[in-house]
C-alpha cells in the first residue's frame, strides 16, 4: 500500500475534505427523521399548519445543504481518485520502461497492459468510494442507532441488535468474494493476451484461414472470465438479499414492539415513523458499506499487483564485471576518421578525443567463452562463444532459425546479460558500462522495423540530436533519401507503426535512425530482409565508408559474404569463423548453406 499512500500525499487536502463533507451530509440526513417525527406528532397531531410548513421548509433546507455537501465531497473524492490513478499509471509506465528484456519476457505484455488499465481503474474506483463512504456509512449506521435511542430506548434495542448480525453477513460474503475477484483479474490477463495476439497477427490469421479457430479460443478464454465473474458476482450478490431479509425481520419486530408501546400510550406515531426511517437508513448504508468493501477489496488486490511491478528493481545501470580484460593494451587515441564520416559514426568519447586507429590490438568487440540461457529456457541458447571483431570492420552473424543469432547480438547492448563469460566493447566489460552510455555507443536495428506516429524527422531524432543535413546524410547512407523525398521531406507524416510505408521503406528509415546516433557499433539484425538486391548492395557499400564497426545478422549468405569476418552459428555454438572464401574451403556446413541458397536463387531466376 506504500505506493498508494505515496500517490495520495499530493492530494492530502482532497483526501481530508471529501470525508469531511460526507460527514456533514450524514449529519443532515440523520436530522431528517427527527424533523419528520415532530411534523407528525406536533403539526399533524395538533392540526398546526404553520408548524407543518415550517417543518417542510426545514426539510428542504436540510436537503439542499446535504446535496451541496454531497456534490462537494464527490468533487474532492473524484479529483483525488483520478489523480492517484494517473500517478500510479505514470509510475507503472516509467517502471516498465526500465525493465530489462528478461523482466519484460517474464511479466508479459498482456499483464503489463492489464496493470496500466484495469488494475489502475480498480484502484481509482476503490479510492473514490473509500473517500466518499469511509466516514459516511459508519457515522450513519451508528448515528442512526444513537438517534433511535433518543426517540425510544426499548425500540432502539431492536436496531442495535440488528447491526452485529448485518456485520456478520457482510464480513462472510466479503471473505468468500475477495479470492474470487483475484481469479477474475488473472483471467482478464488471458483475455487481454488473446486479444493482443489476434489484433497484431490479424493478417496471418486471415492468410491461414484461422478466424474460426482463433474465435473459439478467444470465446473460451472470455467464457472462463465470464464464469469467474459470475461466481464472484453471485457471492457478492448474496449481500443484498441477506441484508434485506434481516432488515425486514427487524422491521417486523420493530413495528410489533413500537405498536405495543403506541397502544400503551408511551410512544407517539411520529416516533414510530422516525424509528422506521432510521432502520431504513441503516439498511441502505450497510448495503453501501458492503459494496465499498468489495470495491476496496478489488482495489487492494489490484494495488498489490501494481505494487509487485513497482517494487521490483528495473534494469541496473551496471552489473558486476567479470574481471578485467586479460592482456588489454592501452590504445593511443588518433584522429584517423575523415570529418565527413565522423558526422555519421562516432561515440561521445570520440567527439572529445580522436577516433582510435584501426588494426590496433584492442578489438571493437570481444566474446570470451560467452554462454546464455533464457529464464525457464532449459538448454543454453548460447554456449562457448569466443571470437573478436576488429574496429571499423564488418562482421556477419550467419545461422539458421534458432541458432542464437539475435540472442548473441542482444548481449552487446546488454538487452540480456550473459550467463557466463564476458562481452567486451573496446576492452570494457559491457556489464561495467552504464546502460544509457552503452546504448549510445551501440545502435541496434531490430528484425521488426518499428516507426512511431509523427513525422520522419521525429522518428529519425530518436537516434539523437542532429541537423537537417545530418538527418538527410543518414538517410542517404541508409538508401532512404528517395523515401523521404517521396513523403514530402523530413516533415512527411508517419502513421501509427509506420503503416503508410512499405516494409523495405520502414527498414531503411530505421537504419537511418540508428545512424543518427553516431554509434561505435552498428547492429543490423536481419534488418535488410525486405530490400531488393540492388538496394541491399548499395546499402552495404555505403556502410563500408563508415568508421564504425558493423554487425550484420542474417540467414542469407549473400547478406554477409562481403564481410571481413563471418561467424557461423549452429544450435547456439560457433561452427566456423572466417571470411567467405575461407569458410568455403574449411567449413562443410557453410558450403552446404551457400550451395543450397545459390541453387535456390538460380531456380527463382
Amino acid at each position: 500500500m506504500k505506493h498508494l499512500f505515496s500517490c495520495l500525499k499530493t492530494y492530502r487536502k482532497e483526501a481530508v475534505l471529501a470525508p469531511l463533507f460526507k460527514f456533514l451530509e450524514a449529519c443532515m440526513e440523520l436530522l431528517v427523521p427527527l424533523v419528520v417525527a415532530h411534523i407528525v406528532n406536533t403539526g399533524v397531531g395538533n392540526g398546526d399548519q404553520y408548524y407543518i410548513l415550517y417543518g417542510c421548509l426545514l426539510l428542504v433546507a436540510f436537503g439542499a445543504a446535504g446535496l451541496a455537501f454531497a456534490l462537494t465531497a464527490q468533487y474532492f473524492a473524484a479529483k483525488a481518485a483520478v489523480g492517484v490513478s494517473a500517478e500510479l499509471r505514470a509510475r507503472l509506465f516509467t517502471k516498465l520502461q526500465s525493465y530489462s528484456y528478461a523482466q519484460i519476457d517474464e511479466v508479459g505484455t498482456a499483464a503489463m497492459i492489464t496493470r496500466m488499465t484495469s488494475d489502475c481503474q480498480q484502484v481509482q474506483n476503490g479510492v473514490n468510494m473509500f473517500l466518499r463512504i469511509l466516514l459516511r456509512s459508519p457515522i450513519i449506521v451508528f448515528g442512526a442507532a444513537a438517534m433511535a435511542f433518543t426517540v425510544d430506548v426499548k425500540s432502539a434495542f431492536v436496531i442495535l441488535a440488528l447491526i452485529p448480525l448485518l456485520a456478520v453477513v457482510v464480513v462472510a460474503v466479503m471473505a468468500a468474494g475477495i479470492p474470487l475477484y483475484r481469479k477474475v483479474q488473472a483471467k482478464l490477463d488471458g483475455v487481454n493476451l488473446s486479444a493482443r495476439e489476434n489484433l497484431q497477427g490479424v493478417r496471418v490469421i486471415r492468410a491461414f484461414c484461422r478466424e474460426e479457430e482463433e474465435g473459439k479460443e478467444f470465446r473460451a478464454r472470455s467464457g472462463a472470465l465470464c464464469r469467474e465473474q459470475r461466481r464472484a458476482g453471485a457471492v457478492s450478490a448474496l449481500a443484498n438479499p441477506l441484508t434485506y431479509a434481516l432488515v425486514n425481520i427487524a422491521v417486523i419486530v420493530l413495528l410489533y414492539v413500537s405498536g405495543l408501546r403506541v397502544h400503551a400510550g408511551s410512544l407517539e406515531q411520529g416516533d414510530v415513523l422516525a424509528l422506521y426511517s432510521y432502520l431504513s437508513i441503516i439498511l441502505v448504508e450497510l448495503v453501501k458499506l458492503a459494496n465499498l468493501i468489495f470495491t476496496v477489496s478489488k482495489a487492494v488486490s489490484s494495488q498489490k499487483r501494481i505494487g509487485k511491478i513497482l517494487d521490483e528493481e528495473g534494469e541496473p545501470a551496471t552489473l558486476p564485471a567479470r574481471g578485467e580484460m586479460k592482456g588489454a593494451l592501452e590504445a593511443e587515441k588518433g584522429n584517423s576518421a575523415p570529418e565527413a564520416e565522423r558526422e555519421i559514426c562516432g561515440s561521445e568519447a570520440e567527439k572529445e578525443n580522436s577516433a582510435p586507429e584501426r588494426g590496433q590490438d584492442v578489438p571493437a568487440l570481444r566474446f570470451e567463452n560467452v554462454a546464455f540461457t533464457y529464464r525457464g529456457g532449459g538448454a543454453p541458447a548460447l554456449d562457448g562463444i569466443d571470437f573478436s571483431v576488429a574496429k571499423g570492420t564488418t562482421v556477419g552473424i550467419l545461422g539458421g532459425t534458432g541458432s542464437g543469432k539475435t540472442t548473441l547480438v542482444n548481449l552487446i547492448p546488454r538487452f540480456y546479460a550473459a550467463s557466463g563469460g564476458r562481452v567486451l566493447l573496446d576492452g570494457e566489460d559491457v556489464n561495467s558500462i552504464p546502460a544509457d552510455r552503452l546504448r549510445t555507443r551501440v545502435a541496434v536495428v531490430p528484425q521488426h522495423a518499428v516507426l512511431f506516429k509523427g513525422t520522419i524527422r521525429s522518428n529519425l531524432l530518436w537516434g539523437g540530436e542532429g541537423t537537417d543535413e545530418e538527418l538527410m546524410r543518414a538517410a542517404e547512407i541508409a538508401q532512404a533519401a528517395d523515401v523521404v523525398e517521396a513523403k514530402g521531406g523530413l516533415d512527411g507524416e508517419v502513421a501509427q507503426d509506420g503503416k503508410n510505408f512499405s516494409g523495405g521503406q520502414r527498414q531503411r528509415l530505421t537504419i537511418a535512425r540508428a545512424l543518427v546516433r553516431k554509434p561505435e557499433v552498428l547492429i543490423l539484425d536481419d534488418s535488410a530482409s525486405a530490400l531488393d538486391y540492388a538496394t541491399d548492395a548499395a546499402l552495404r557499400r555505403a556502410l563500408k565508408t563508415l568508421p564504425c564497426t558493423v554487425v550484420v545478422v542474417s540467414q542469407r549468405v549473400a547478406a554477409v559474404r562481403h564481410a571481413e569476418q563471418i561467424v557461423l552459428l549452429d544450435e547456439g555454438r560457433i561452427a566456423a569463423v572466417g571470411s567467405h572464401e575461407e569458410l568455403l574451403k574449411t567449413s562443410a556446413l557453410y558450403g552446404e548453406i551457400y550451395a543450397s541458397q545459390t541453387r535456390a536463387e538460380g531456380e527463382r531466376a
